[in-house]
């Protein structure tokens, strides 16, 4: 696979819930803005925690009774999260950022990871005054045989300055930024190629067998089962099929964090530089806040 250049930056994780307005409140009791709930063309709907240019994306299937089926140059965006979804709670799919999605698209068919049609859709988004504007996107998708149960896809935003808001980026854990997501795997070596091919960075071994990519905006960690338990509490970590674990956010303050939690009654795990919310806590994902 060849590998293109230069490295796309993180731009949003797709998080599965089976209650969005829990999940919204849950992630507001850990210190984190939540936008308003939004709804898809095909009836999924979501709620949208901001960050200067990268956002989780807390999902649900709502109505799906419009969700297109998978096609041989299609892949189905509802499909996917409705299907990841059905097995549990937590991420399923990882987003990096991209400036054409045609291009990306034919960057993905020569690098073969991908063979897929682009994919545009529009959304009505509420601003904080209550107002409403068009948010729209181009989404151009890979897919990874050794990693079944991820998604994987870039983002191309055609109205950015409807989309971001600084607003919706101040958050009261003081939460600055996506720092990375993970993911787990029994044989984290058999993800390089395509990760490499898919962001356009250079996938590092680390000295636990796990692998890291550094992108253009924070970074991705591919870490074994036992790398996977002993740093997120992951409660799944023995899982067979390549997962996706949870993510880390840059934090100021761990401290004012760890109050917090203490607070809401969460469970936490703390290392010298970071907290840890484990998945069985966390709905399905582990939230790590990174001293930063």
């Amino acid at each position: 696979m060849n590998q293109p250049s230069p490295s796309r930056g993180l731009d949003h994780l797709v998080i599965g819930v089976a209650d969005l307005d829990a999940a919204g409140e849950f992630y507001a009791s850990l210190g984190f803005r939540v936008g308003a709930r939004n709804r898809h063309p095909w009836g999924t709907e979501n709620r949208i925690v901001q960050f200067p240019g990268a956002f989780l994306e807390l999902i649900t299937v709502g109505d799906g009774t419009a969700i297109p089926p998978h096609g041989q140059h299609l892949f189905s965006f509802g499909a996917f999260v409705r299907d990841a979804l059905a097995r549990d709670q937590g991420m399923s799919m990882l987003v990096l950022e991209s400036q054409d999605s045609h291009a990306d698209a034919a960057g993905f068919r020569q690098a073969e990871i991908g063979d897929f049609e682009p994919f545009f859709f529009e959304r009505q988004a509420t601003r904080p005054d209550g107002s409403q504007v068009r948010v729209a996107f181009s989404l151009a998708f890979a897919a990874n045989p050794a990693a079944r149960e991820c998604g994987f896809f870039v983002c191309q935003q055609h109205e950015p300055q409807n989309f971001w808001n600084p607003a919706f980026q101040q958050h009261e854990n003081g939460a600055s930024g996506l720092a990375a997501t993970f993911m787990v795997a029994a044989e984290p070596l058999a993800q390089r190629d395509f990760l490499s091919a898919f962001s356009g960075a250079a996938a590092i071994e680390t000295a636990d067998g796990g692998l890291r990519l550094d992108l253009a905006r924070g970074r991705i960690e591919v870490l074994t089962p036992g790398a996977a338990d002993a740093r997120l509490a992951d409660d799944a970590a023995n899982r067979a099929e390549p997962r996706f674990a949870g993510f880390a956010v840059t934090v100021p303050d761990l401290a004012r964090v760890e109050a917090s939690l203490g607070r809401q009654g969460v469970g936490y795990r703390r290392s010298e530089r970071s907290l840890v919310v484990p998945s069985g806590a966390g709905l399905g994902c582990a939230i790590v806040f990174e001293q930063g």
